[in-house]
Formats: structure tokens, C-alpha cells, sequence
């Protein structure tokens, strides 16, 4: 964990109070982690293992855009209302990881503004990196033109 952007640069004692709210998952192979526009109650923080994202591209199967693994922060929409995914995550190998609750780390983020703008901003770039990653990806695979269906409100 130590290695993980997100909680190295956090203010002293962030990491330890931010691990308070994780438990250890496991996800199979396969496994649909999350859907687009589904309810973004929760993230995690990959341990082992790979997980695509993917977006839904209209009149195709949805596209994976990235490519995530150790270390990776999987979902940043449970910061942003109204805290719905905006993408959708699949496991490509088995992926051992920390699973936060979202509504408490948000609470705790409100409770001490230092340690939720460390966070905000550690989420930002994350977002900040899989926008641009979506964008060369899309830009592959449909050229300038290729239309992407926006996730449901």
C-alpha cells in the first residue's frame, strides 16, 4: 500500500484513519466490478491483479479504455455527486484489493477539510489521467468522429 499515490501523500495520520473505512476483497476473474451508471458506493485500491475500465461507445460492445494494476485507485465517482459510475470495471485476472466505503470517507473528508482536500486532489489527478487515457483510447478505435453514448444521469 505504501507504494499507492493516493495514500502516500496524504497528512499525517490520513493514511491510518483512511484505512479505518477498507476491508480486503477478492474478485474473480471476470467478474463485472462495476457498472456504468450504476451507484458508486464504494472504491478500492488494487493490491494484485489487473481491471479494465470500459465505456459504452454507441452501436459497439463497451470499450476498454484502460488498463489498471497494483497500486491503481479503482472508481473515483463516489466523490463526485451524484455518485454514479462513470465507467465500468471488469476484472482481467484475479484482483485481490482494499475495498473503501465511500459514504464514510466522504463523511471523513467533510469532518477535516486538511485530510479531504489531500484526497480531492489525489482523485483529481487520477481523473485527470483515465480522461485523457479514454480519449486516446476512443480516438483508436473510432478515429476523431467516434461517438460515446454519456452515462445515464
Amino acid at each position: 500500500m505504501a507504494t499507492t499515490p493516493l495514500l502516500q501523500r496524504l497528512p499525517p495520520n490520513g493514511r491510518e484513519r483512511l484505512l479505518a473505512f477498507a476491508h480486503e476483497v477478492t474478485f474473480p476473474e471476470g467478474t463485472h466490478i462495476f457498472e456504468e451508471g450504476g451507484a458508486a458506493d464504494q472504491f478500492w485500491i488494487l493490491r494484485t491483479g489487473s481491471v479494465n475500465l470500459d465505456v459504452h461507445v454507441a452501436g459497439r460492445r463497451p470499450a476498454v479504455v484502460d488498463l489498471l494494476g497494483p497500486g491503481d485507485l479503482l472508481g473515483w465517482s463516489w466523490l463526485v455527486p451524484p455518485y454514479r459510475w462513470r465507467m465500468g470495471a471488469e476484472a482481467f485476472t484475479l484482483v485481490r484489493a482494499h475495498e473503501f466505503d465511500a459514504t464514510a470517507v466522504r463523511a471523513l473528508c467533510e469532518a477535516d477539510p486538511v485530510l479531504g482536500l489531500a484526497v480531492t486532489r489525489q482523485v483529481l489527478d487520477v481523473v485527470a489521467r483515465r480522461l485523457l487515457a479514454t480519449r486516446h483510447r476512443l480516438i483508436d478505435l473510432g478515429g476523431a468522429g467516434a461517438c460515446v453514448r454519456p452515462a445515464p444521469p
